[in-house]
C-alpha cells in the first residue's frame, strides 16, 4: 500500500523499532508531518456542507486518549470538526493519535484562544450552540428537538464546561441514567450524544 500511495518506508528489526518508539508500536512506527490546523472561518465553511453538520467543542477536556476517541467518533459520524481553546486542553500528540487511529490526521482542527468567543462567532454563523450538563434546566436528550448545523459543547472531565462557555449555549442537554451512576466518562458521553444528534438529523 505504502508503495501504491509513494510513501516511503523501511523494514527494520524490532530491537530497531523498540528504540525508535519505546510504547507499544505493535510492528509500525510511523512519522508525519504536523497536522494543519484551520481557522474559524474555514471550520464554519466546512460544517455547512458536512454530512453531519455538527462541530464538536472541547473545553478543557484534559485527556488525550478522550480527545483522540471523540475525533474518530465524530469523524465516523461525518461530522465538520474539532473546536479547541490553546491553553489547557489535551496535547494532541502520540496518546491521541492512538486512540484517534487516524482520524485526527482526517478530521478538520481549529484552536482558538478564547473558546467563548468563538462560540459566539459560531452563534452569529446560524449555528445552535448545545452543551452536555446535568444541572437544573438541562432537557433530556431524548426530548429535545435539536435544529442543525450545530455546536455540541464538551465540558472538562472535573470540573465539566466554564459558566462563560455554558452561557454561550442555546441548550443544555443531559442523558437520562437509571442506573445507579450519575456522570459518564466524556468520550462515553460524547459519542451517546452524538449519536443520538445524528439520528435526529436523518
Amino acid at each position: 500500500r505504502c508503495r501504491e500511495l509513494g510513501v516511503r518506508f523501511r523494514k527494520v528489526r524490532r530491537p530497531d523499532l523498540d528504540r525508535m518508539f519505546p510504547g507499544n508500536h505493535q510492528g509500525v512506527v510511523a512519522r508525519l508531518r504536523g497536522r494543519q490546523i484551520i481557522e474559524l472561518d474555514r471550520l464554519l465553511d466546512l460544517c455547512a456542507d458536512a454530512p453531519f453538520p455538527l462541530i464538536l467543542a472541547l473545553d478543557q477536556v484534559q485527556d488525550p486518549g478522550n480527545v483522540g476517541t471523540l475525533a474518530r467518533t465524530l469523524l465516523a459520524l461525518g461530522g465538520a470538526g474539532l473546536l479547541f481553546p490553546k491553553d489547557r486542553t489535551a496535547f494532541i500528540g502520540p496518546a491521541a493519535a492512538k486512540a484517534a487511529a487516524g482520524a485526527l490526521d482526517t478530521l478538520p482542527l481549529c484552536q482558538v484562544v478564547n473558546l467563548a468567543r468563538a462560540l459566539d462567532a459560531c452563534a452569529d454563523a446560524g449555528l445552535a450552540i448545545y452543551g452536555s450538563g446535568t444541572g437544573p434546566g438541562s432537557t433530556s436528550l431524548f426530548e429535545a428537538r435539536l435544529r442543525f448545523p450545530a455546536v455540541l459543547v464538551l465540558g472538562n472531565e472535573d470540573k465539566g464546561m466554564r459558566p462563560n462557555v455554558g452561557k454561550r449555549c442555546t441548550e443544555m442537554i443531559s442523558i437520562p441514567m437509571q442506573g445507579g451512576f450519575d456522570s459518564l466518562n466524556v468520550a462515553q458521553a460524547g459519542a451517546m450524544i452524538m449519536t443520538e444528534m445524528l439520528r435526529q438529523r436523518r
